[in-house]
């Protein structure tokens, strides 16, 4: 089992890089009314069947090569459903894949979020040529991180250069404190 859900985040949107996709959404919804916490991530990769859909959460089926277990997603379902959450995958082939994982946001058994701004930078700076959106939200108050926008600024700069990436990890840092801060 992994140690923080950011990392969790790392290994399936890893999968969306495997699958060719060139955008990959990832939301950390958290909602204190609710004691919520929705962690999504979307890609335009190649999908799975729907057979695929339903193996795709069986630690022994992997698509890759190199070994022959792949335990991402179903380390993310056992941590969802040890919070009393859940995990949904839709997916179809050719469009895309969506992992959705639901947690109780305060309970005892819910893994830390961990280091989401060292994630998405991490993804950008070895993907630098797909496009990531990072969205956090907390109750009502929420900003994104979308590379989009940042390719448009740095007008030629690649992504993966370390002063882009230490801004994209300090942008992402600095709004997520701001937004738990005040909510």
């Amino acid at each position: 089992m992994m140690q923080e859900l950011s990392l969790n985040v790392l290994d399936i949107a890893q999968n969306s890089v495997r699958a060719k996709a060139d955008l990959i959404e990832i939301t950390v919804d958290e909602q204190p009314g609710k004691d919520l916490l929705t962690i999504t991530i979307a890609d335009n990769g190649c999908g799975m069947s729907a057979e695929q859909v339903h193996k795709v959460i069986d630690p022994f089926f992997t698509t890759r090569t190199t070994r022959k277990v792949g335990l991402g997603v179903p380390f993310l379902k056992m941590a969802a459903e040890m919070t009393g959450g859940t995990l949904a995958i839709d997916s179809k082939v050719n469009v895309g894949t969506t992992v959705t994982a639901t947690f109780g946001l305060t309970h005892i058994d819910r893994m830390p979020l961990g280091d989401m701004a060292g994630t998405i930078s991490s993804l950008v700076q070895c993907n630098p040529d797909i496009d990531f959106v990072y969205t956090y939200r907390r109750g009502e108050q929420a900003f994104a991180a979308d590379t989009r926008e940042f390719r448009q600024v740095l007008a030629g700069v690649p992504l993966s250069n370390p002063e882009v990436v230490g801004f994209i990890s300090s942008f992402i840092r600095e709004n997520m404190t701001e937004i738990q801060g005040n909510g």
